[in-house]
């Protein structure tokens, strides 16, 4: 009985200490970082913060705002947004947007343990359509994460930019941007302004600046707190898959960058928010001298101006029949 009680006894011990000696694994390095920034509990943001950080945000009172970054990003896992992260292997973090056909993933270049401290350099890859966007690797951030009281601790970020000029896919990107070609509304190339026909490129142009015109008046109604918007891109349609003040989704890329038709497409005159009026003008570009310049406001009356001015325009302009 001796040899079967004292077997009991050893059988019950390793059981009994089995949990607590999984429990005790320790956190990585890696796991920490994806808890910072992507814990849904209460507070994980600032628990990776060094302590003489949390001291001094505390002290400043700016320790309660971010008390609030973990409930947020809570918030925005739970709308939808197809975010996965992984403790291990070459990716980090990846989202996908189905519906606007974009995905972001986020690669683990080098993670290197050094006692305790972790250094973790990562690297920015997007996708749109399936095919990969702009230069891959340009931006890299090394996170490196340092052991403070038994927790992995946040304590540098660096950014590393890198601007490759000999690299094949890079010159294809910014000779691409270069072409004098200027895409027509389905896609094709229309002739450079010095071919087309005045008339042709005029109507592009009205055109456009009533798209523009239409756009803000959708926007400052969806956004009364905004009014009007100065900034283009606000009008864009590029980026989450849901429309915001930043990217309304009411104006194609295209046209948003702001030149097009060999024209240059600004907004102006903004008043603090809300905005209540604004000015868009319309200008030709160096090679597209000899043009009219296009002007417009909150009213949507469009003008013109036959020395190419947008300021003249502005000033004086001719309304447009």
């Amino acid at each position: 009985m001796r040899p079967m009680a004292a077997l009991w006894i050893a059988m019950s011990c390793f059981v009994a200490g089995s949990p607590a000696q999984q429990s005790a694994v320790p956190q990585t390095a890696r796991q920490a970082l994806l808890e910072m920034f992507f814990g849904k509990e209460p507070g994980t943001f600032v628990k990776h913060l060094p302590m003489a950080t949390r001291d001094a945000l505390e002290k400043s009172g700016a320790l309660a705002n971010l008390q609030q970054y973990s409930a947020m990003m809570s918030h925005m896992q739970t709308q939808g947004q197809n975010l996965q992260t992984y403790e291990t292997g070459s990716v980090l973090l990846s989202a996908e947007d189905p519906k606007a056909e974009q995905k972001l993933e986020v690669l683990v270049e080098n993670d290197s343990l050094r006692g305790d401290q972790d250094d973790i350099e990562l690297s920015f890859h997007s996708y749109k359509n399936g095919q990969a966007q702009g230069m891959p690797r340009m931006v890299q951030m090394t996170f490196s994460m340092k052991q403070e009281s038994q927790i992995w601790k946040l304590n540098e970020i660096a950014v590393t930019i890198r601007v490759p000029l000999a690299d094949p896919d890079f010159l294809k990107t910014i000779t691409e941007k270069m072409k004098p070609q200027i895409a027509g509304e389905n896609g094709s190339p229309l002739p450079s302004p010095s071919q087309a026909p005045a008339s042709a490129i005029d109507q592009q142009v009205i055109g456009a600046m009533r798209k523009i015109l239409a756009a803000e008046t959708t926007y400052s109604s969806s956004y009364p707190r905004m009014g009007f918007t100065c900034t283009l891109s606000d009008l864009d349609g590029f980026g989450s898959g849901t429309p915001n003040e930043h990217q309304a989704m009411l104006i194609n890329a295209s046209l948003a960058s702001g030149k097009r038709y060999g024209y240059t497409f600004s907004l102006s005159g903004c008043s603090a928010a809300p905005a209540t009026g604004f000015h868009l003008t319309a200008a030709p570009i160096a090679n597209a001298l000899g043009r009219k310049a296009y002007c417009a406001d909150q009213s949507g009356t469009i003008r013109s101006s036959s020395d190419g001015k947008a300021a003249t325009c502005l000033a004086s302009g001719t309304p447009v029949e």
